[in-house]
């Protein structure tokens, strides 16, 4: 299927004891960011009409199988570990070629834009998949109140660099800080989101709280987590996979079942929640959102740019 505009209720998405607390948990979602009556409203039109109609996976699911090697390598690490790491203040720093550069409180960022809920397919390049119940804001809304210049083409993102709260930094596991990065294009695409919560509350910390990209027709990896800066630049960013291993993970990482992983198939998937002996499901091409995004890589090879 593929990046359905069903408009869901969260009723239709939301285990019940999360659905009969939602507006008191948006209420203190809001309060957090001190936007009561500005970001977002407890009304069942907040669900995107780009939400997919997938049976979204369990708030257990979501947040005690999930990657952040910033605490750890193993799926369990992040939710053992996160909870050291401190989330307010948070401050982003976006430079380079922006005409109103500087450091911004996330407060005041979230003051100017609109929250609303995303219902996105979630695939790893590992070959495992959930469906997941973002609430976020579009990124290119806030590249527009920072004002992208003219020769802009890359948007670049690093994470917390702050290894006294995150262990895993103290290894060298990866190239620290976290880096990712994405044409502008991409970037400035509706599907593009910051997120900032799921299932109706603040994000978890083990998710990449407080505030993270979510790209949806792209591997896991490139959705960087807990983002404390943005740089605007007309060449294309360095990324940490893709400085580790550049045969295995590409600038792009777009999901496509017909470019393999050199060491697995991206044929088909793990859908996580499914039981032990669920069946494999196919993958889908961009994960299913090809409708919307095919058109920003017309004429490119794929297997090239992968």
């Amino acid at each position: 299927m593929t990046g359905s505009k069903t408009r869901l209720g969260w009723s239709d998405v939301t285990p019940q004891h999360l659905f009969m607390n939602r507006r008191q948990m948006i209420g203190a979602s809001v309060a957090w960011a001190g936007l009561a009556g500005t970001a977002m409203a407890a009304t069942d039109d907040a669900v995107s009409p780009y939400s997919t109609d997938a049976e979204p996976n369990s708030f257990e699911d979501i947040t005690q199988y999930c990657n952040f090697y910033e605490f750890g390598t193993g799926k369990g690490d992040p939710a053992r570990f996160a909870g050291a790491l401190t989330t307010d203040p948070w401050a982003v720093q976006i430079d380079g070629m922006v005409d109103r550069p500087g450091s911004y409180d996330l407060g005041d960022i979230l003051s100017k834009v609109t929250l609303e809920e995303r219902i996105y397919r979630f695939r790893c390049v590992e070959a495992w998949s959930m469906v997941i119940p973002w609430t976020g804001f579009e990124l290119r809304s806030l590249l527009e109140q920072v004002g992208v210049q003219p020769g802009a083409k890359y948007v670049a993102m690093e994470t917390l660099l702050r290894p006294e709260e995150m262990p895993g930094q103290r290894r060298r596991s990866l190239d620290w800080p976290y880096r990712e990065g994405l044409r502008l294009d991409e970037a400035m695409h509706p599907l593009t989101i910051m997120a900032t919560g799921l299932y109706g509350q603040d994000l978890p910390n083990q998710n990449g709280a407080p505030l993270r990209l979510v790209v949806p027709w792209k591997y896991g990896f490139k959705s960087i987590k807990s983002v404390v800066r943005i740089t605007l630049t007309d060449t294309q960013p360095e990324t940490t996979w893709n400085m580790l291993a550049p045969r295995e993970y590409g600038f792009y990482s777009n999901v496509n079942p017909t470019v393999d992983h050199p060491r697995w198939s991206q044929a088909t998937e793990r859908a996580v929640g499914g039981g032990l002996f669920a069946k494999r499901q196919p993958t889908l091409m961009y994960n299913g959102y090809g409708d919307e995004v095919a058109s920003l890589y017309d004429g490119m090879d794929l297997a090239e740019h992968y």
